[in-house]
Protein backbone atom coordinates (compact mmCIF):
# COMPACT_ATOMS: atom_id res chain seq x y z
CA UNK A 1 0.00 0.00 0.00
CA UNK A 2 3.25 2.43 1.21
CA UNK A 3 4.23 1.80 -2.66
CA UNK A 4 0.99 2.50 -4.51
CA UNK A 5 1.10 5.83 -2.77
CA UNK A 6 4.75 7.15 -3.36
CA UNK A 7 4.05 5.84 -7.41
CA UNK A 8 1.17 8.01 -7.55
CA UNK A 9 2.81 11.26 -5.83
CA UNK A 10 5.71 10.36 -8.31
CA UNK A 11 3.98 10.13 -11.04
CA UNK A 12 2.22 13.87 -11.53
CA UNK A 13 5.78 15.39 -10.62
CA UNK A 14 7.36 13.37 -13.68
CA UNK A 15 3.89 14.10 -15.33
CA UNK A 16 4.84 18.17 -14.86
CA UNK A 17 8.25 17.84 -15.98
CA UNK A 18 7.88 15.92 -19.03
CA UNK A 19 5.16 18.86 -20.17
CA UNK A 20 7.36 21.24 -18.69
CA UNK A 21 10.29 19.77 -21.34
CA UNK A 22 7.76 19.31 -24.07
CA UNK A 23 6.33 22.71 -23.96
CA UNK A 24 10.06 24.26 -24.14
CA UNK A 25 11.11 21.98 -26.47
CA UNK A 26 8.72 22.23 -29.04
CA UNK A 27 8.08 26.56 -28.51
CA UNK A 28 11.87 26.52 -29.06
CA UNK A 29 11.16 24.67 -32.23
CA UNK A 30 8.30 26.81 -33.49
CA UNK A 31 10.58 30.10 -32.78
CA UNK A 32 13.42 28.75 -35.20
CA UNK A 33 10.93 27.33 -37.82
CA UNK A 34 8.65 31.10 -37.85
CA UNK A 35 11.90 32.83 -37.89
CA UNK A 36 14.16 30.96 -40.29
CA UNK A 37 12.36 28.81 -42.38
CA UNK A 38 11.39 30.72 -45.44
CA UNK A 39 8.00 30.17 -47.05
CA UNK A 40 9.30 29.40 -50.71
CA UNK A 41 11.67 27.23 -49.00
CA UNK A 42 8.52 25.12 -47.18
CA UNK A 43 6.69 25.30 -50.30
CA UNK A 44 9.00 23.74 -52.63
CA UNK A 45 9.61 21.24 -49.83
CA UNK A 46 5.75 20.05 -49.83
CA UNK A 47 5.69 20.60 -53.75
CA UNK A 48 8.15 18.29 -53.95
CA UNK A 49 6.84 15.50 -51.97
CA UNK A 50 3.16 16.12 -53.53
CA UNK A 51 4.59 15.88 -57.19
CA UNK A 52 8.02 14.59 -56.97
CA UNK A 53 7.51 11.29 -54.73
CA UNK A 54 5.87 8.43 -56.37
CA UNK A 55 2.97 7.06 -55.10
CA UNK A 56 4.95 3.67 -54.88
CA UNK A 57 7.22 5.09 -52.40
CA UNK A 58 4.70 6.59 -50.37
CA UNK A 59 2.87 2.71 -50.39
CA UNK A 60 6.10 1.19 -49.95
CA UNK A 61 6.68 3.64 -46.61
CA UNK A 62 3.34 3.31 -45.42
CA UNK A 63 3.50 -0.64 -45.66
CA UNK A 64 7.27 -0.51 -43.94
CA UNK A 65 5.57 1.50 -40.92
CA UNK A 66 2.45 -0.96 -40.73
CA UNK A 67 4.35 -3.81 -40.59
CA UNK A 68 7.38 -3.26 -38.28
CA UNK A 69 5.84 -0.40 -35.94
CA UNK A 70 3.54 -1.97 -33.39
CA UNK A 71 0.18 -0.92 -32.53
CA UNK A 72 1.17 0.06 -28.96
CA UNK A 73 4.13 2.27 -30.63
CA UNK A 74 2.01 4.10 -32.63
CA UNK A 75 -0.83 4.55 -29.89
CA UNK A 76 1.63 5.84 -27.66
CA UNK A 77 3.14 8.16 -30.58
CA UNK A 78 -0.11 9.62 -31.27
CA UNK A 79 -1.55 9.75 -27.70
CA UNK A 80 1.87 11.68 -26.31
CA UNK A 81 1.43 14.06 -29.27
CA UNK A 82 -2.17 14.75 -28.32
CA UNK A 83 -1.19 15.06 -24.66
CA UNK A 84 2.33 16.87 -24.40
CA UNK A 85 2.58 19.30 -27.96
CA UNK A 86 1.95 22.55 -26.99
CA UNK A 87 -1.20 24.83 -28.59
CA UNK A 88 1.89 27.67 -29.31
CA UNK A 89 2.77 24.91 -32.12
CA UNK A 90 -0.77 24.70 -33.32
CA UNK A 91 -0.82 28.31 -33.71
CA UNK A 92 2.51 28.24 -35.57
CA UNK A 93 1.14 28.81 -39.96
CA UNK A 94 4.60 27.02 -41.11
CA UNK A 95 4.70 24.05 -38.79
CA UNK A 96 1.12 23.27 -39.12
CA UNK A 97 2.05 23.79 -42.90
CA UNK A 98 4.26 21.17 -42.12
CA UNK A 99 2.24 18.88 -40.11
CA UNK A 100 -0.58 18.96 -42.72
CA UNK A 101 1.54 18.49 -45.33
CA UNK A 102 3.37 14.99 -44.68
CA UNK A 103 0.05 14.18 -41.98
CA UNK A 104 -2.00 13.90 -45.28
CA UNK A 105 -0.64 10.95 -46.10
CA UNK A 106 -1.15 9.00 -43.38
CA UNK A 107 -4.22 6.40 -43.81
CA UNK A 108 -6.46 5.94 -41.25
CA UNK A 109 -6.01 1.75 -41.05
CA UNK A 110 -2.75 1.94 -39.41
CA UNK A 111 -4.30 4.09 -36.74
CA UNK A 112 -5.19 1.55 -34.08
CA UNK A 113 -8.60 1.72 -32.83
CA UNK A 114 -8.06 3.01 -29.54
CA UNK A 115 -6.23 5.73 -30.74
CA UNK A 116 -8.95 7.23 -33.05
CA UNK A 117 -10.30 9.96 -30.93
CA UNK A 118 -7.10 11.55 -30.36
CA UNK A 119 -5.95 10.85 -33.88
CA UNK A 120 -9.07 13.20 -34.82
CA UNK A 121 -8.06 15.78 -32.42
CA UNK A 122 -4.61 16.15 -33.85
CA UNK A 123 -6.08 16.39 -37.54
CA UNK A 124 -8.30 19.27 -35.50
CA UNK A 125 -5.53 20.57 -33.97
CA UNK A 126 -3.17 20.83 -36.79
CA UNK A 127 -5.77 20.90 -39.54
CA UNK A 128 -4.42 17.52 -41.22
CA UNK A 129 -6.38 16.43 -44.16
CA UNK A 130 -7.71 13.07 -44.94
CA UNK A 131 -5.47 10.93 -46.86
CA UNK A 132 -5.00 11.94 -50.59
CA UNK A 133 -4.81 8.41 -52.02
CA UNK A 134 -1.23 7.02 -52.59
CA UNK A 135 -1.89 3.78 -54.09
CA UNK A 136 -1.34 3.56 -57.85
CA UNK A 137 -3.64 3.61 -60.45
Amino acid sequence: MTEDTALKGKKPKLDSIIRSLAKRGFSFFVKVVDKYAPDRLLLLGLNFVDKRVPNRLISFAIRWVERLAPRKLISTVITTADEYVPDEVANSRKVCTILAGLGKYIPDEIIPPESTGRWENLRTKFHIPKLISSRPK
